[in-house]
């Protein structure tokens, strides 16, 4: 089950895209110096197709991608709320932020258009440092490629 704690439109979370993103509570990796520990706890509103398709239609032509932050506490839901919107909202990019060391193999990577994986270490910094372990992919037809270093100043 996915419960959401609030969501928002977003510059910074994907490169190159206007994104909602809709921050998950439950989060079971509870990584030490995380920035939402509140995140952590079992709060917010349940989160299904339904309230998926409302968020789309309020918001709709105001983002151009849909970003899950969290849910690895549901791996399964999430996969099949990307695929819903990958089925229903063609023109909808998708992105997952999980914390997890690898992407869990109830995830069908076709129904993403970008990942995040890595739990926060605060030894090697957010997406934003050179040292991270956090890695950010884009999928295509042409494979994954890995875009960590679009987050990273030059």
């Amino acid at each position: 089950m996915l419960k959401y704690f609030n969501y928002d439109i977003v510059f910074q979370e994907v490169p190159n895209e206007v994104t909602l993103a809709v921050n998950f509570s439950l989060c079971p990796n509870h990584c030490r110096g995380c920035h939402s520990p509140w995140l952590w706890q079992d709060k917010g509103e349940i989160f299904d197709v339904h309230t998926l398709e409302s968020l789309i239609k309020m918001y709709h032509g105001n983002f151009t991608c849909l970003a899950f932050m969290g849910g690895d506490n549901d791996p399964q839901a999430i996969n099949d709320l990307a695929h819903h919107i990958k089925q229903n909202f063609p023109d909808i990019k998708t992105a997952w932020y999980s914390g997890k060391e690898n992407i869990d193999p109830h995830i069908n990577i076709s129904n993403f258009d970008y990942i995040k994986i890595g739990p926060y270490k605060e030894e090697c910094g957010s997406l934003k440092d050179k040292n991270t372990n956090q890695r950010f992919y884009k999928f295509s037809t042409d494979g994954k490629e890995d875009i960590t270093h679009l987050f990273q100043k030059k």
